[in-house]
């Protein structure tokens, strides 16, 4: 049905858009029809990825040493105890390179009141490399410091040329990290002089390749950025309705709620909403297929790529996760909870604990469960000093927990938080997807 406006040019009033129907599918299907076409969108940026390889390698890529291509020096002193927070010069300092940049900075996280004549100053076009580190594997952490006027710390090498210094950092960081760990020297301490830098044989492509590859990958990390910051949004935005949509300080009901529930919730302990159990003791004989085997380290996802045969499976559990239970670390990490959602039969360590809901709702129980009330609680029957620290699982079942005997109230709450669970693996898997492709173009798109 067309619904636009008849005016010399075509248009939609924003009224049409809000009155027009639409067929939507349950949020499953929603899901895997975003992710089909998640699927296509990245198998477009890989074809123009390798369009983009492609054409280099028709190319011809210029071959110097590292010296010929540019100058190095030293940033100047800007040591940790002139960084302060009433400070007003924005400066790089070395572990910054390993802990808060990428391959370009476009912002500053350090001030130092350091007099600025003690100190050197970026003018935007400099590749700053770590002269010092721990690991020699690990100085591949260059990046393109892209704003003028920044105080650059002296345990940085810094290079300048007149290549592209996006393409520049990439480049580095991509193909020089063995290069690089043949020259530091030192002890548990270990340097990288840039003296030792110039030597190396690198190749460049033309400005203008170097300009297409630079703006493809920072193209992938600003998607990144993207669909990091919306999973941490989610995140955020879960961390606070769980304050809010569940019983806090003593309160009979949630500060917000859906529309037509008054009544009160009550206190109950675990033990009389599920039943109880925990997996394996021993470490089983694993193989490369069969019932797969989780432990406290597969709750985020509930997969693995660990397997039991069916024969073990038969003889070790006669009960065993279905979908719809829960299963809660209770060994190590103590207390995360996920929800089984799939009907295939899965085996579990004693590092699990086995829930099953007796007439609630899983993923209303499950986020219930995370509450800073029952975390709490948890808490005070956790076996801190136990190395790792745990808690038995008779004790999971004394535990306090409010509820809602609604099952209207337990489903809608329950399915609000599914929601943003799946959102957040969402983004999260998109952030990954997007990690690999970059990898795998890092990897093949440098001489």
């Amino acid at each position: 049905m067309t619904m636009t406006a008849k005016t010399s040019v075509d248009s939609v009033h924003m009224e049409m858009i809000a009155d027009m129907k639409i067929p939507v599918s349950s949020f499953k299907e929603q899901l895997k029809i975003g992710r089909y076409f998640e699927t296509i969108d990245n198998l477009i940026t890989l074809h123009q990825g390798k369009y983009l390889q492609e054409k280099k390698t028709s190319l011809t890529w210029e071959q110097r040493k590292l010296g010929d291509w540019g100058t190095f020096y030293y940033g100047k002193s800007c040591p940790k105890w002139s960084v302060t927070e009433d400070s007003t010069t924005p400066c790089i300092r070395y572990g910054e390179l390993y802990t808060k940049f990428g391959a370009k900075i476009d912002r500053v996280y350090s001030y130092t009141n350091m007099s600025p004549e003690n100190l050197r100053f970026s003018k935007g076009t400099e590749v700053l490399i770590p002269r010092v580190g721990e690991d020699p594997m690990d100085y591949n952490h260059c990046t393109w410091l892209s704003m003028p006027n920044v105080a650059i710390g002296e345990m940085i090498s810094v290079f300048n040329t007149d290549n592209n210094p996006l393409f520049t950092a990439m480049m580095f960081n991509a193909t020089l990290q063995n290069e690089f760990a043949m020259r530091v020297e030192g002890g548990s301490v270990t340097n990288l002089y840039f003296e030792k830098l110039k030597s190396i044989e690198v190749s460049f492509p033309s400005i203008p390749e170097q300009e297409k590859i630079a703006a493809y990958f920072d193209s992938i990390d600003h998607l990144i950025t993207l669909h990091q910051r919306k999973c941490d949004q989610m995140k955020e935005l879960k961390k606070y309705m769980l304050t809010k949509m569940f019983p806090q300080n003593g309160a009979k009901v949630p500060e917000i709620r859906f529309d037509g529930f008054i009544d009160d919730w009550e206190q109950r302990k675990l033990g009389d909403l599920v039943g109880i159990y925990d997996g394996v003791h021993q470490t089983p004989e694993y193989q490369d297929s069969g019932i797969m085997f989780l432990s406290v380290e597969n709750i985020a996802t509930l997969k693995s790529e660990k397997y039991i045969s069916k024969e073990a499976f038969e003889r070790d559990y006669k009960v065993y996760p279905e979908k719809g239970d829960i299963l809660m670390t209770r060994i190590g990490d103590v207390g995360t909870t996920n929800v089984v959602e799939t009907a295939k039969k899965v085996a579990f360590y004693v590092s699990l604990a086995l829930l099953k809901p007796n007439g609630i709702n899983s993923y209303f129980l499950s986020n219930a469960m995370k509450t800073n009330a029952f975390q709490k609680g948890l808490r005070e029957r956790t076996l801190v000093t136990a190395i790792p620290q745990k808690i038995n699982k008779d004790e999971i079942g004394k535990i306090d927990i409010f509820i809602t005997n609604n099952d209207v109230e337990q489903q809608k709450i329950g399915a609000y938080f599914s929601t943003l669970d799946h959102l957040i693996t969402l983004h999260q898997s998109k952030c990954e997807n997007l990690k690999n492709l970059k990898e795998y173009m890092l990897r093949n798109m440098f001489v």
